[in-house]
């Protein structure tokens, strides 16, 4: 005789897509890289704006920076929107009407294109959301990345006595900004060019620790190779940026 397989109610399955801390279904679900517990993003993001241990089990995440030890879930992502029909539908309306709402009236057009460049808006800084990668203004990159772990940086300008075009570049009146982790050197330099209305022929330099980084390098290898190394450095990492030097 065949077994009769036995139907599962999704309220079965509550106890692995449902948020510690929301009580809710898991919106982009995020997981703690040290204890592997998962919760929405915005939820966790929120909580390590107050404490640097994970809510569900008490462990220490990160001593200065949790937000590192962050990663999306895109698979559990996925399983929890066949799970439950319409919560896709439903998420991806609450999001438009929240940056409909939320779009500065301002330095619109301005706006987007830092967004699409995978950093905060013309008058953002820490509080701006993340981007990643290297993007042309296109909008083939629609979400912006803001699901990418971020990472805090701070941009200093670093003026070269002698050079050319020294009274063109100033220092940044938000020196410090939220981004993804996958940001690379070339959308920097876009997101300077941007702030500082500078000539798109303009060439800058970004340095870490005095060394000139190279276009293709993400925020995040820079961390983990240039700055986490040197013991004295804090959090957030600081780049530099100057007028570019020809040595020809």
């Amino acid at each position: 005789m065949a077994a009769t397989g036995r139907k599962h109610m999704v309220k079965d399955f509550n106890h692995f897509i449902t948020c510690y801390l929301c009580r809710g279904y898991l919106i982009k679900p995020t997981t703690v890289t040290e204890c592997l517990h998962t919760f929405c993003k915005s939820c966790i993001v929120q909580h390590f704006e107050e404490s640097n241990d994970c809510p569900k089990c008490g462990i220490q995440v990160h001593e200065t920076n949790p937000l590192e030890m962050l990663r999306l879930d895109n698979t559990l992502e996925e399983i929890i929107f066949k799970l439950v029909p319409g919560l896709r539908e439903k998420e991806e309306q609450q999001e438009v009407e929240f940056w409909k709402k939320n779009q500065p009236r301002e330095n619109g057009q301005e706006n987007v294109r830092c967004q699409r460049l995978g950093l905060p808006d013309v008058g953002g800084d820490y509080g701006g959301g993340g981007g990643g990668g290297d993007e042309d203004d296109d909008g083939s990159n629609e979400d912006f990345h803001r699901s990418d772990p971020q990472i805090a940086i701070c941009l200093d300008c670093l003026r070269n006595t002698g050079q050319s075009g020294e009274s063109t570049v100033t220092d940044l009146m938000k020196r410090f900004i939220r981004c993804s982790s996958r940001v690379t050197v070339g959308t920097i330099k876009k997101f300077l060019s941007l702030k500082l209305k500078l000539p798109s022929s303009y060439e800058l330099d970004v340095l870490c620790n005095g060394e000139i980084m190279g276009r293709d390098h993400t925020l995040e290898f820079i961390y983990m190779t240039r700055w986490r190394l040197h013991g004295e450095n804090t959090y957030p990492m600081v780049l530099e940026y100057r007028p570019r030097i020809d040595f020809g």
